[in-house]
This record gives structure tokens, C-alpha cells and sequence, in this order.
């Protein structure tokens, strides 16, 4: 069983229970998804898995997609329409009876479940030491001109050079992020829209991957 979903993140609100509890939320598109290739580990390629395709309101043209990715989508029958983001799910069990150009809809996932949010951070760009990685800064007073340099990172004879993995200024987010441990408050299945209790990484518009957590938390 494919334990996931690709969704496009909407940004937040806020949901209200019937006694009045206000719950804030994450908004996350999810779905619908279509399996466009399911690998298996008899096969060449040695591992059980498949690749979803996020079915997005607007059609992706033929004419719009290069030919490797033509082939590749035509492989599967001309079932499978074109879609711009692919992304791969593993499977436990080779005799899953998933099947290319079935559809995974958001009404696998229930409210409480717990989940995990795979996405790409915002990108800041070049960062300094105090933003990058939380540095103090110098005194201001008194003529001082360390406010937010990073001070010295050389040794003097030996080494004679700054050590790998010194944390410095340099390119901040844009990076892959996982966020274990949040909730699902509640799901619209006829919408397609999955509402999730606490922080999902990544900017209003961007991919992420939804998934099961192994462990879900006792409710």
C-alpha cells in the first residue's frame, strides 16, 4: 500500500471545533495523484516501489514536454496523462496490487492521524554567521567595530587551516526539510485539501510529501 500523497502547500488558517477551540492549521493540496511507473525488486530495478505523478488543475500539453519524458509517459499505455512533478514512494511488498494509472486520493488519511512533511525550506540567500546559526554579536559601545563579525576561525602552526564543517556565513535554506510528529486536523476529501496541526516547510505554492508516520501517536 502506498503510504503517501505529493501535494502543493496553500498556506495557513484556522479551523474552530464545536465548543469554540481554535486550531491553527496548514493548508496542503493533496492529490490527486496518478501512479505513472511501479518498479519491483524481481525486476531491473531491484526495489519495490512506485512514481506518482501529481494531476494538477491545469493539463500539461504534449507539445510542453521534452522527449525523454514523452517516452516515458507514453510507456505507460497512453492511460497516464503527462504531469509536471513525479516523485518516487517505496513499498513494503512486491505483491502490492497497486497498478499504473491508478489514483491515490487524500481520503487515505483520517483525522489524527500522524504524519510527516517532506519539503524545501525557503531560501534567505547569503546569510551571516548570526542569522545562519544563531551567533552572539559584539558589544555596540565604545567605538567597538565586532558587532556582527564572526571573529577569528584559523589556528596559527598547526593546523595552519580552518577546519571542515566550521560553521560560517554562506548560503542559508533551500535545502530539503523533514517535519516529523505533525497532526492531521482534518481532512476534505472532496476538495482534495488536507489541514495539518503545526509548521510544514516550505513557501505558500511549493511540492511537498506527505506520508504516514510509522508510529502514530496514541490518541
Amino acid at each position: 500500500m502506498i503510504n503517501g500523497i505529493i501535494g502543493k502547500k496553500v498556506g495557513m488558517t484556522q479551523i474552530f471545533a464545536a465548543d469554540g477551540t481554535v486550531t491553527p492549521v496548514t493548508v496542503i493540496k493533496a492529490g490527486p495523484c496518478i501512479v505513472v511507473q511501479k518498479k519491483s525488486a524481481a525486476g531491473r530495478d531491484g526495489y519495490n516501489a512506485v512514481q506518482l505523478g501529481l494531476v494538477e488543475d491545469k493539463p500539461v500539453k504534449l507539445k510542453n514536454v521534452n522527449k525523454p519524458m514523452r517516452g516515458h509517459f507514453e510507456k505507460t499505455g497512453g492511460g497516464v496523462p503527462p504531469t509536471r512533478v513525479l516523485k518516487e514512494f517505496r513499498l513494503e511488498d512486491s505483491a502490492d496490487a497497486t497498478s499504473v494509472g491508478d489514483k491515490v486520493l487524500v481520503d487515505q488519511f483520517a483525522d489524527g492521524d500522524t504524519i510527516e512533511v517532506i519539503g524545501r525550506s525557503k531560501g534567505r540567500g547569503f546569510a551571516g554567521t548570526v542569522k545562519r546559526h544563531n551567533f552572539s554579536r559584539g558589544p555596540e559601545s565604545h567605538g567597538s567595530m565586532n558587532v556582527r563579525a564572526p571573529g577569528s576561525i584559523g589556528q596559527s602552526a598547526y593546523p595552519s587551516r580552518v577546519i571542515k564543517g566550521t560553521r560560517s556565513s554562506g548560503h542559508m535554506g533551500d535545502e530539503r526539510v523533514t517535519i516529523r510528529g505533525l497532526t492531521v486536523a482534518r481532512v476534505d476529501a472532496e476538495n482534495n485539501l488536507l489541514m495539518v496541526r503545526g509548521a510544514v516547510p516550505g513557501a505558500n505554492g511549493s511540492v511537498v510529501i506527505i506520508k504516514k508516520a510509522v508510529r502514530q501517536k496514541k490518541q
